[in-house]
């Protein structure tokens, strides 16, 4: 969400970070990304907790059809791009209307990420679902007006957990966003002790639970729903 660049370095991840695009496959896709870490920062590479969050997607094979689906902070894309494409449904006909089936999906950033993102957005979708995906800006804790209260199936944000004053306003998001039903599904590396104190407000307003860890790239997947109930998708 927040277009402030990490600090640079060398080796191999920083000349992932500096190039101008990346390469992945999903949903039986090849999806190429532009990223521009000079002009936006952090909101326009592609981090390790995407990655993770959109394998995790796929290789549970979560039914993402006809659900309203809701990403924070998306960056490049990467992440609202493969649940569309994984949300992909099928057509009800009847005598009175047609129904489309697949994912209904908002990607949000702030608006200075815009642009960017929603090219990335219109290049890796074919022309059927790029109706059923929506990019929209929001800043976390501000017109939140803007966004039906309780109306998602799905709350989905990829290495959004790294800025402290961020926290409150985040919080108050996803409470506005997220009905006693709705999967939140939060990506991260915990890099600081920081990043443990939000885990920790998200758990006095949420049950939560962390569903799957990838070792490789340090990379937790957390699940957060309103009571103390714990569904299965």
């Amino acid at each position: 969400m927040a277009l402030v660049p990490y600090e640079e370095g060398g080796g191999w991840a920083a000349r992932q970070l500096h190039s101008p695009s990346a390469t992945f496959h999903f949903a039986s896709r090849t999806i190429r990304l532009q990223q521009d870490w000079r002009r936006l920062g952090v909101a326009a590479v592609v981090w390790d907790a995407a990655v993770v969050l959109c394998a995790y997607l796929e290789m549970e094979g979560i039914d993402l059809r006809d659900r309203s689906v809701i990403e924070l902070g998306a960056g490049t894309g990467l992440l609202g791009i493969v649940v569309t494409l994984l949300g992909k449904g099928y057509f009800v006909f009847s005598l009175k209307a047609i129904y489309n089936c697949s994912a209904r999906v908002t990607i949000t950033d702030r608006a200075a990420a815009l642009e960017f993102l929603e090219s990335n957005v219109q290049a890796n979708l074919p022309p059927e679902l790029r109706p059923r995906a929506v990019v929209k800006e929001l800043t976390w804790g501000k017109d939140l007006d803007n966004f039906p209260s309780g109306a998602f199936d799905f709350v989905l944000g990829a290495d959004i957990v790294y800025l402290e004053e961020t926290f409150a306003e985040l919080l108050q998001t996803l409470e506005h966003l997220c009905s006693d039903q709705t999967v939140v599904l939060l990506s991260c590396r915990i890099r600081y002790d920081r990043d443990l104190k939000f885990l920790k407000m998200l758990r006095g307003r949420f049950s939560v639970y962390e569903v799957h860890y990838d070792s490789s790239k340090d990379v937790h997947i957390y699940k957060a729903q309103r009571g103390s109930h714990k569904d299965d998708f």
